[in-house]
């Protein structure tokens, strides 16, 4: 690990007046950056640290009905949340799937936004990466690939985005806010993170600086709480990144779907919002042919990246389990394992959603 600087400012003016200076990197948790240090891909000259910031750890309701979180809240106590886990019960699972129970208890929302990726060619500074070296080329081109992206990729990264939590945010319209140089502005999450194009080490919208410092969920993604699931694919059932991984959510009156929400994660180097499936579920049937239909949808402009052909079936198939999860109702307690192709079922959720 290189030697750093380390920074604890009072405010949130002060970190990013600090964090302006180039060679800085933020630091909340630590639960990604702090492993990416000791392997030598992160090497900041200073870290910022936000854990003494006051105000970005408040889960609160706001006067109309939108609930915002400060970046800095725990996983763990997000998905905890009575009030948040009742309204927002896909989000709650995706959180309560993701990582070790020791780890949620430590990683921030805001955090779990800027993971890097979990690609193995990134990870090793031995290995050419354009994402962590520019320019260098991409090994994962020609070597072990079976976990890359099927959707956005470029000749120049095939790298994934390994959240949880970003994939049913992206779906219920999440917003993030950011403070920097530049003062306060808003972005809609699914515009938040790049696919890679040209320069895959341009991963997000932010600029040197720039601060995640709330997350907001609207009023109306509230709406989809009676039929909303997450259903993740891993290599194995505990602590592992998804393989794919689905995010649905509807909202269903006299026996059709009225409004879908559809997002997948998994298969690109951001979450996947899948807008033509949710355009085909529109009015149709809550049945295994509509589901299928939109599965097709979703992965329509799917092409494989190395040898991953399987994941866009895998992903077709994720996506209709996520679909049919959630048609089925949002369960009144989520299984000892959440978001688990071996969860077993659950009674539907007639009220607030228990863990």
């Amino acid at each position: 690990m290189n030697r750093f600087e380390y920074v604890r400012p009072r405010s949130v003016a002060e970190a990013v007046a600090a964090a302006a200076i180039p060679g800085s990197a933020y630091l909340a948790a630590g639960t990604n950056l702090l492993d990416l240090m000791k392997i030598g891909v992160a090497r900041p000259e200073r870290l910022i640290d936000l854990n003494h910031l006051p105000d970005l750890d408040i889960i609160e309701q706001l006067p109309d009905g939108t609930v915002r979180i400060g970046a800095q809240v725990r996983n763990a106590d997000l998905a905890h949340d009575p009030d948040f886990r009742q309204r927002f019960p896909v989000v709650a699972e995706a959180l309560l799937s993701g990582a070790s129970a020791q780890l949620r208890n430590m990683a921030t929302v805001g955090g779990n936004l800027l993971q890097r990726t979990r690609c193995a060619w990134f990870q090793d500074t031995a290995s050419a990466c354009n994402r962590r070296a520019p320019g260098s080329g991409c090994d994962a081109r020609g070597g072990e690939n079976r976990m890359h992206a099927v959707l956005g990729w470029s000749e120049h990264c095939i790298a994934t985005h390994p959240s949880d939590f970003c994939v049913p945010l992206v779906a219920l319209d999440a917003v993030v806010e950011i403070e920097g140089p530049a003062g306060r502005r808003e972005i809609p999450l699914a515009d938040f993170h790049l696919l890679p194009g040209d320069t895959p080490e341009r991963e997000s919208v932010l600029a040197p600086g720039d601060l995640v410092v709330a997350l907001r969920l609207p009023a109306e993604a509230a709406g989809f709480a009676a039929h909303a699931r997450y259903a993740k694919l891993r290599e194995r059932t505990s602590y592992a990144f998804a393989v794919v991984s689905a995010a649905a959510a509807l909202r269903i009156a006299d026996g059709r779907i009225t409004e879908a929400r559809l997002a997948l994660g998994g298969v690109a180097a951001k979450p996947w919002r899948a807008r033509a499936a949710e355009a085909a579920l529109a009015g149709a049937t809550p049945d295994a042919a509509a589901f299928r239909r939109a599965a097709e949808a979703a992965l329509a402009e799917a092409r494989p990246s190395g040898d991953n052909g399987f994941k866009i079936e895998l992903a077709r198939r994720i996506a209709i389990r996520a679909l049919t999860l959630a048609a089925a109702g949002t369960p009144d307690r989520l299984p000892a394992l959440p978001a688990s192709a071996f969860a077993s079922s659950s009674t539907p959720r007639p009220r607030g959603l228990h863990v």
